[in-house]
């Protein structure tokens, strides 16, 4: 399978340092590798560092003649930044498993699949946070997100205590929950 047209039009525009083409390429890839690198122990500064690190590995194969693109960018630009971030895991010491040799070669279609299945659940869980409304979204991204404690969370929303600051976080996690489901499933 050969990349389309518009992909090989791209890799030419990286090659030549075309500012649209490396615009297009981050705006269509830098989101789903974000989310891959925060939901893995990383940090959106991680997730530059290592995008940024993939596009200069895209932009030197693009440079070479030889170079033949065998399926689209995205998904070259995400295995590239999966080998980074394990490797980078690996050496930090959070992560475990031995990174294969065998997994320079993604399984792509599979690999592809479920990258595509959490975008989608991400940007499902991404509306049902947004009509989740204040204070509940506030509340949850500080949480999980900001990682705030519960005394923290209590003082910056004005609930008397973390118990009670913690009670109105399961009852926003509840909520969401149920507005996730409910639109998880009408998807489907």
């Amino acid at each position: 399978m050969k990349a389309d047209s518009n992909e090989q039009v791209l890799l030419k525009g990286l090659a030549n340092n075309d500012s649209k083409a490396i615009d297009a390429i981050y705006k269509e890839n830098f989101a789903s590798i974000q989310s891959f690198i925060l939901n893995n122990n990383g940090s959106y500064d991680d997730a530059r560092d290592v995008f940024q690190e993939a596009m200069i590995a895209l932009y030197e194969k693009a440079q070479s003649e030889s170079f033949v693109l065998t399926c689209q960018i995205k998904t070259y630009v995400y295995s590239i930044c999966r080998r980074l971030w394990l490797k980078r895991l690996q050496q930090l010491g959070r992560f475990t498993r031995q990174v294969d040799p065998l997994d320079e070669t993604v399984a792509v279609e599979e690999d592809l699949e479920i990258h595509e299945k959490r975008n989608a659940e991400f940007a499902i869980m991404d509306r049902a946070l947004n009509s989740l409304g204040e204070p509940c979204k506030g509340l949850l991204e500080g949480f999980y997100l900001k990682k705030m404690d519960m005394q923290e969370l209590a003082q910056e929303f004005g609930y008397t205590n973390a118990d009670n600051a913690k009670n109105q976080k399961y009852k926003c996690l509840m909520r969401l929950k149920k507005l996730f489901f409910a639109q998880y499933n009408i998807g489907e």
